[in-house]
């Protein structure tokens, strides 16, 4: 093989390595009053399988916000990025983790959904209208 294949070869893998394609997800949904406390104390220290879990199923940057709106309901903005090439199995293995389910079915009963969501969701979606890269 010559050199200047070789660099070419090398270069390629380089520029498609760095290349990631990341898909940005934002959502909402409210938070009970009365459950706030818990549900920080559940995030400062989430569980280790729940976490791995997130990671094995490309899922990066997650963050989840909390504010009170001037109506006096609380809301959680929750946003992540994806960077697998298969969302619907990877969510899939998300959601049949065993100590997911029981981690969900602690944060549930915290959270209220909201009424204008789609009939899939529990967390509304939300649209991206801006990023700057």
């Amino acid at each position: 093989m010559k050199i200047s294949t070789i660099i070419i070869f090398c270069l390629m893998v380089l520029m498609t390595g760095c290349s990631q394609h990341v898909q940005r997800f934002g959502s909402v949904i409210g938070v009970r009053e009365e459950a706030l406390q818990k549900y920080r104390e559940m995030h400062a220290e989430p569980w280790t399988q729940v976490n791995a879990q997130l990671k094995e199923s490309n899922i990066r940057n997650y963050s989840i916000y909390l504010t009170q709106f001037p109506d006096g309901d609380y809301y959680l903005f929750s946003y992540f990025e994806y960077t697998g090439d298969d969302f619907k199995a990877d969510m899939k293995k998300v959601a049949d983790n065993p100590r997911i389910k029981e981690w969900w079915s602690n944060t549930d009963p915290m959270q209220i959904p909201l009424a204008n969501r789609k009939q899939d969701e529990w967390w509304k979606n939300m649209e991206e209208v801006y990023h700057l890269d």
